[in-house]
């Protein structure tokens, strides 16, 4: 083998080899958080939305690790609503679906019933995912309406508020 055909092969396995590192992960991770004001106005235009219905309900905003951002509780509401609403919220960013969905999902003799049986985890309409531009940022769970459909649905008017902000 003569040195042309030693040196192009020395070039060969060394380009090899930076491609099979240039694939490794990168050590730290970046990814998207709600600002406090936006989960305060998230928070806000949803109690505002179950207000406009009649409903006195507790609001829960969290982070995407599901760590507690902002938590509201009209004057009326029962005492259990701001935990209802927290455990909502924790398990639409934990499970990346709405709780109405998990509820219908692992219902008693349902694969994924087990589910049902984490910690913090509460199977009952109420809450959603909050994502913007397609990445998980939090969730949102409402509770103190009439039934889990009802808490949805105004989680739903909070989210349309900020929209516009999340989907730039």
């Amino acid at each position: 083998m003569n040195i042309l055909h030693k040196v192009v092969l020395t070039l060969v396995l060394a380009s090899l080899s930076f491609n099979l590192f240039a694939d490794e992960e990168a050590p730290l991770a970046n990814y998207q958080m709600l600002t406090p004001a936006t989960a305060i106005k998230l928070a806000q235009a949803t109690l505002k939305a179950c207000q406009d219905s009649g409903y006195q309900v507790a609001v829960a905003v969290v982070d995407r690790m599901g760590v507690p951002q902002v938590m509201l509780r009209d004057r009326f509401a029962g005492a259990h609503t701001p935990e209802t609403a927290t455990r909502k919220a924790w398990t639409a960013a934990s499970f990346r679906t709405s709780t109405q969905t998990m509820a219908e999902e692992t219902s008693a003799g349902k694969e994924q019933s087990g589910v049902r049986f984490v910690n913090n985890a509460l199977m009952v309409g109420g809450g959603l995912p909050i994502n913007a531009a397609g990445t998980l940022v939090g969730g949102i769970g409402v509770s103190g309406a009439p039934g889990g459909k009802i808490d949805e649905k105004c989680a739903q008017s909070g989210l349309d508020t900020i929209d516009d902000e999340l989907n730039f």
